[in-house]
């Protein structure tokens, strides 16, 4: 995918870095009023989000597409400001944030393993997990700050998937054509095996926001066929899952 490509991409999340500025913090002095099962979420999600990006970076530079580098950069970005808000509705709650989590300790080692692909489609598996869960937790309390904040970031978010699924159409290019759905199905087991877990982890909190487990991993997996198609022929202003 050539460079012209990721230069629509800069403009974007150039655009909405000045939106956000101009919008300013949501009204953290409202505070937050949460069960602590919500809030046990939130901290795991917050950890998730909290990361300086250099892997990505560094691979995306090797990639030698320029554009792409920079909104790496600026997609980074973006992820380091969704730990910041995270981190400010905790306080908002008169809640710590954590020191680590054992499953972003998973994810970052297994987005290390090898090359941009496997970085990209690991880390796809944790944004489509997240589509969901910021969903709920924007839709599913009836905390204000706390719908305020998970709707930004859900909106973020609902641009960096097509943002990646472009890269990883023109990664998976690369690769005979026999391989690339097989490595899709692949990657949506894994996203399975994930999502169960999230489910069983977040059971409490899924259940105050209001969805069920089987509900949270049917619609994530949901999600993945739309990613999958999104990969094979992108169409990034398509996108609409998560809404």
């Amino acid at each position: 995918m050539g460079g012209g490509e990721f230069a629509k991409w800069v403009r974007r999340f150039e655009e909405e870095r000045e939106r956000r500025r101009a919008l300013g913090d949501p009204g953290w002095e409202r505070g937050a009023t949460l069960h602590p099962a919500v809030w046990a979420g939130i901290q795991r999600f917050q950890v998730g989000e909290d990361g300086d990006g250099a892997n990505l970076v560094a691979k995306a530079d090797e990639a030698g597409d320029p554009d792409y580098a920079r909104a790496v950069r600026l997609f980074v970005a973006e992820e380091q400001n969704h730990a910041r808000l995270l981190a400010l509705l905790l306080a908002a709650g008169g809640m710590p944030t954590l020191a680590g989590h054992w499953s972003d300790t998973v994810f970052v080692r297994l987005r290390r393993l090898m090359g941009l692909r496997l970085e990209l489609l690991v880390l796809m598996i944790a944004e489509v997990v997240a589509l969901r869960y910021y969903r709920a937790l924007r839709d599913g309390t009836d905390d204000r700050l706390t719908s305020e904040v998970a709707g930004r970031i859900l909106a973020d978010e609902q641009r960096h998937v097509p943002f990646h699924c472009a890269r990883l159409h023109a990664s998976l290019a690369e690769l005979p054509r026999p391989l690339r759905r097989p490595v899709l199905v692949l990657w949506r087991l894994l996203l399975l095996a994930v999502t169960l877990v999230v489910a069983a982890d977040h059971g409490g909190a899924l259940a105050r926001l209001g969805v069920g487990r089987l509900r949270f991993v049917a619609d994530v997996l949901a999600s993945s066929a739309e990613v999958t198609t999104a990969i094979l022929a992108p169409r990034p202003d398509a996108w609409s899952s998560g809404g």
